[in-house]
């Protein structure tokens, strides 16, 4: 069942394991591997390494017979209630750092730009260190329970994967990712509909699919603009990470400030801290002057100076 039409796909259970596709589909279970990984290969060890450790794909691809198997393994089940207790209790923890330091206040909110995310080898949308980075600040933001939103690009093609040929040189390979076999979400407005914003650029108007990505407290909100509706280059603006000349890159960080921006207002995110991670989202800074004089009436110099005070590089 296509993500588009249905929010998460329909992954027939057993009604005693019928949380596993729940799991699947927040990243918690990636920096818990002695237990939550071990849930999803033994279901089936050999799709499990097939798949680059991706618990939606095992789960879409296993026999309703095989999860019913297991599902009268008693040491199966076990497993399955120890996991879904250490999910469960970390999910609903209130003694978080964030809490004990700041008490259960709200109206934080950090919103943190990257154009990359290292998350897991089943997500090719990074390539290298920023990526680690980026993926290892969401962890730790979602263990300490801060009030934090990721947003960055979901990359159709992502990142190459490095083959060596008989001569001893590097070739690319680009395998495309499917959405709908992957623990990614179509966000969605109010109504139930797949959400998108467009974004200006330089004589043509882009659209842009917007998708969510949940590890473990937190949400990433990312981009993709695949769409039917725009033009040819343009649906490769977010196929491929670090790809293509100087006018396709500025045209990306047009789309991830600019557009980021305005993915997380439609969802309802009112950050009070914007962070960057390194410079390709810097458009964001300029999105942000022009909200304040377009929506809140400030002159330019207020505006930026306003803007300086909760921007963090």
């Amino acid at each position: 069942m296509n993500q588009t039409d249905d929010n998460v796909p329909f992954i027939p259970l057993s009604e005693r394991l019928n949380r596993l596709d729940e799991l699947s589909y927040n990243l918690w279970w990636v920096w818990h591997p002695a237990t939550a990984q071990e849930l999803f290969r033994q279901i089936d060890p050999e799709l499990w390494e097939a798949s680059n450790h991706n618990p939606v794909r095992v789960l879409i691809r296993t026999p309703p017979e095989r999860i019913d198997e297991l599902a009268k393994d008693a040491s199966y089940v076990a497993l399955y209630d120890r996991v879904m207790a250490d999910f469960d209790a970390y999910m609903s923890a209130d003694d978080t750092w964030w809490a004990e330091t700041y008490g259960h206040r709200t109206g934080d909110r950090i919103a943190y730009f990257s154009a990359e995310f290292g998350l897991h080898e089943s997500l090719p949308i990074y390539s290298g260190g920023l990526g680690i980075l980026s993926g290892d600040h969401c962890k730790s933001a979602s263990d300490l329970g801060l009030p934090f939103v990721g947003v960055g690009f979901l990359y159709l093609h992502g990142y190459f994967q490095q083959l060596i040929n008989r001569d001893g040189w590097q070739e690319e390979a680009y395998n495309k990712l499917d959405y709908d076999e992957s623990p990614v979400l179509a966000a969605r407005t109010r109504d139930g509909r797949a959400l998108t914003i467009r974004v200006e650029l330089p004589g043509r108007t882009v659209l842009c699919r917007v998708w969510q990505i949940q590890v473990g407290r937190i949400p990433l909100v990312m981009l993709d603009t695949d769409l039917e509706g725009n033009a040819a280059q343009d649906r490769e603006l977010a196929s491929r990470l670090y790809g293509g000349d100087q006018e396709m890159r500025i045209s990306q960080e047009i789309l991830l400030g600019v557009g980021g921006m305005r993915a997380i207002r439609a969802l309802g995110y009112r950050p009070t801290v914007w962070h960057m991670n390194e410079g390709h989202s810097a458009f964001l800074a300029l999105q942000r002057i022009r909200e304040l004089i377009h929506g809140e009436g400030l002159d330019f110099k207020s505006a930026v100076e306003q803007v300086r005070q909760n921007m963090v590089f």
